[in-house]
């Protein structure tokens, strides 16, 4: 298996080797970002509504997606693409699960669903701002579920959006501290990844691997204030 995955690799960087090339990827970078700079409403608004679908439709790659925004269009931008991307295309999903799909998301995650249920009645709204926050569950399970709970569209629509916007923060911020191609390949990497670039990029990664446990903590520490508070004579 070794021998045919180095053979494969080999055939590919042969033949498509000049296709890999950081020149020909700035090119292309180039001529993308110019597009968006000709057509910045087409640009944009197709990249929210790739964002709804892929969401939408509980497919792979949103964190990816995230992260190239954030390369492609900047902090900023991207933060309100994402944020309010995500936040539709889990919406999609939740009607679709108790309109369209409820009997096949009962049949698969009937299971979770009492879970969800005697926490929704015991925590109410702030479950899902749990769950939101903290990425236990993956994020499509618990459009779907919440599909079959008692929980109001405009409910889950507004906790999603709070909950999920900190993690949609980490993750734009990191795709927008990797180096632009296009200076790359002008000036090289030594000249782009400056002692500040490579702290910024650490520290950018550094966060997505941190933020579930920060946001844990924090988490448990406020549920722990609320519970000593409500014993307290």
């Amino acid at each position: 298996m070794l021998v045919l995955a180095i053979a494969i690799i080999a055939l590919v960087i042969t033949q498509f080797g000049q296709y890999l090339s950081l020149d020909y990827l700035a090119t292309k970078e180039s001529e993308l970002r110019q597009f968006q700079s000709d057509h910045p409403v087409l640009i944009y608004g197709l990249a929210f509504v790739l964002y709804v679908v892929v969401t939408g439709l509980s497919l792979p790659g949103a964190a990816a997606l995230t992260l190239v925004y954030g390369w492609y269009f900047g902090f900023l931008p991207s933060v309100l693409i994402v944020s309010f991307a995500s936040t539709a295309g889990a919406t999609v999903a939740f009607l679709a699960s108790r309109y369209l799909l409820r009997d096949a998301v009962q049949s698969k995650f009937g299971s979770r669903l009492e879970l969800f249920n005697d926490h929704l009645e015991s925590e109410g709204a702030f479950y899902l701002f749990t769950l939101r926050l903290i990425p236990l569950v993956p994020f499509f399970v618990i459009n779907l579920v919440m599909g079959l709970t008692p929980v109001k569209a405009r409910t889950f629509w507004w906790v999603s959006q709070a909950g999920m916007f900190p993690g949609t923060l980490v993750y734009v911020y990191a795709g927008s501290r990797v180096p632009n191609l296009t200076e790359l390949a002008e000036k090289g990497a030594a000249a782009v990844l400056t002692p500040s670039q490579l702290l910024q990029l650490t520290f950018a990664f550094a966060l997505l691997g941190i933020f579930p446990l920060v946001a844990k903590h924090a988490l448990a520490f406020f549920q722990s204030s609320k519970r000593d508070n409500a014993m307290e004579p």
